[in-house]
Formats: C-alpha cells, structure tokens, sequence
C-alpha cells in the first residue's frame, strides 16, 4: 500500500493534463517516487521522457496546488482515492489499455467480481426509450446486475433512478471532479446513487466537465462492465463512442433496436447492422453474458380488480403506451372516471405512467 504522504503526489499528478498512466509510470520508474517526481527540475522531467506540454503544463500548475489542501478537501468530501496498485481498485477497469492512474470515489464500490453493464443513451428519448430503459434497468438490477452510466440527462438518468427504484445498485461516472455535479438538476440523483453505489471520476476536485472529458469519462464506464447497452441513439450520438470504445476493450455491445423512422433508433440500428446484439429484454443480456437469469414470477402478482371501472380499464392496458384518451373511448368512461381509476392502479403498482399521459401495465400486473 502507498503510504499516505506518498498518496497525494498521486492525487496532484491527477491534475496534470497529459499524465496519464504511461507517463506516471515512467516518473515512477525514472525517479522511484512520485514525490521526487513533483519535485523535479525541467530538466529531470525530460530525461524522464516527458514531453514539453506536459513540462509546461506541470511547472505551471505545481506552484499553485497546495497538496494538503486537497487532501483535506477530498477527505472533508468523504471521498475515497484509489490508484492502480491498489487491491481495491476495480480489476475489470485494469483490463483496458488506458485505465486511469488514480480513481475518485464516493460511496461502495461493487466487489471484484460482482457483474456490471453499462447504459448508455440519448439526452432526448422518446416514451419507447423511457419504457424500455425503465424495464429492462429493472429486471437487470433485480438480478444482481450493478448498472453503469454517466448522469447525464434523459437514458443515464433514467437507468440510474429504474437501479434505485428496483433495489439495486448503481455507479455515475462523472467528467468532472466529484465535487460538481453536472447536470446540477441531478443532485439529489448522484446522492442516492452514493448511498446505494457510488460516484467516481478519475478528475480532481473543482475539475470542471470539459467537453473533452466525456469520451475519457465513457472508456471508464465501458472499462467497468462486462458489456454496454445503448437503448437510443442519433447517427452522430455520443452513446455511439461508448460502444466503440467497448469494441476496442474487447467488452460485448448491446442494442434496442428501433423504428426505421425514428431519429432516436437511427444510431443503435446500426450498431445492429454492425453486429451488435440485439436485445429484445434482460435475459438476452444475461445469456449472452453466462449470467444467472434470476426468475421475476415472484414479482409478478394476481390482481382481481374491485369494480367496473378497474376491469374496464386494465382491459386497455398492455406493455404498448396508450393515451389517456384513446383508454376513455375504448372504456366507454369518463374522463374523471379514468383519470381516478389510473391514479388508484397506479398507487397500486399496476399501471404506469410513461410520459404524456401515456399508460402501461407495470410488470406486476401483467400476472392478472
């Protein structure tokens, strides 16, 4: 283990634009120590083959970071540091070419075996991507399967909340330091997602999310898996990049695939055509993957509705959005008389809302 003093020179070379991994190991192999390294002249640092950005960019910042400081901010923030070397840093991560050197985490890691998928998607889905985000995220976390994202708006968030909501656990990887939640509306989301799983980013506190950060941010959530998920996707999405990046790291791509005129599907289509699986529910992942498939009958209970107006309307509901208007035509009932009715099936568990006033059978009434 490294000793605590030696920690955050790691933490400060973190800091340093262009020292990744390679370079960390060659100051390493050069100098025998980080601290030495931070310590070192221009001079030293070219011999130890770095190259003049990472020079400059080094001698610039080395005088304006207090390393105390920062330990005692990541420290006041809770906030775990892990380098490569050190046994609870995530072994599936240390697979990939460029993982990083040091990880910043707030919450529970999984265990080193336990399996992980990453979602990824479209900021913009459709009431398609919503409901098939929401279903699958939920069988998948039931089954022990710890969901991987990035927080951003629309597919991330919705497979962060669907982990939580179904009991299961959930890691955001962020493109900043874990000190900035970005996007700032999800706050309260990444901290329920500590509280049940974790945070990490390889980016030192007060990094802010620099559009540059994003693709390094995906290898990482990609790195953490077994395989990655696109459930919506554009021809030019940034979901695209994690599923190469997954290609590259020898990681399984899976696919949602979509309507032909659906400019949210034109991207994971292609993924199709490309040869990435497709995926129709959870247990095409879990066979694909060898994993357990954890039966959901228990969860799936007999309902007898109470009245008339209950089996009128579960008449109109299937896994298919339905709007509320077409449920009032084809019931017969009023607008009030259905309005309530699905607001009591809904406290019940047995409808759902997927936006729009759009409505579907929960997976626990589709047993009745």
């Amino acid at each position: 283990m490294v000793s605590a003093d030696e920690l955050k020179y790691w933490v400060a070379f973190s800091g340093i634009a262009g020292i990744g991994r390679v370079r960390i190991s060659q100051l390493q192999e050069y100098f025998g120590s980080l601290q030495d390294a931070w310590q070192a002249p221009e001079g030293k640092l070219r011999q130890a083959g770095l190259d003049s950005r990472s020079i400059d960019a080094l001698v610039t910042l080395r005088p304006r970071i207090s390393l105390d400081t920062e330990m005692e901010k990541l420290e006041r923030y809770r906030i775990k540091v892990l380098i490569y070397e050190d046994p609870l840093y995530p072994a599936r991560l240390k697979e990939i070419y460029d993982y990083p050197p040091v990880l910043y985490v707030r919450g529970n890691l999984p265990v080193q075996d336990e399996p992980c998928l990453a979602i990824v998607g479209t900021r913009r889905p459709t009431i398609y991507g919503r409901q098939v985000t929401e279903e699958i995220v939920t069988d998948l976390a039931r089954s022990k399967i710890t969901i991987v994202s990035g927080l951003a708006r629309g597919i991330d968030s919705i497979a962060h909340r669907a982990a939580l909501d179904a009991g299961g656990k959930t890691i955001a990887v962020f493109a900043s330091g874990l000190d900035i939640v970005y996007p700032g509306e999800n706050a309260k989301l990444a901290q329920a997602i500590i509280e049940h799983g974790a945070v990490l980013s390889e980016h030192p506190l007060s990094a802010k999310p620099k559009p540059e950060n994003f693709p390094l941010r995906n290898r990482i959530m990609s790195g953490l898996s077994l395989g990655v998920l696109v459930v919506e996707a554009g021809e030019r999405s940034g979901a695209l990049i994690t599923a190469h990046q997954a290609v590259e790291q020898n990681r399984e791509v899976f696919a949602i695939p979509g309507s032909t005129l659906s400019p949210a599907s034109q991207g994971t289509n292609r993924l199709i055509q490309e040869g990435a699986k497709l995926v129709r529910n959870y247990t095409d992942i879990l066979q694909e993957l060898n994993l357990t498939i954890v039966a959901q009958q228990a969860d799936i209970k007999e309902f007898s509705p109470v009245d008339e107006a209950e089996s009128a309307i579960l008449k109109q509901l299937s896994s298919e959005p339905n709007h509320i208007d077409e449920i009032c035509r084809r019931s017969g009932l009023t607008m009030p008389e259905v309005s309530s009715t699905l607001a009591m099936l809904e406290l019940k568990g047995i409808a759902r809302q997927v936006g729009n006033m759009n409505y579907v059978l929960s997976r626990r009434g589709s047993g009745g």
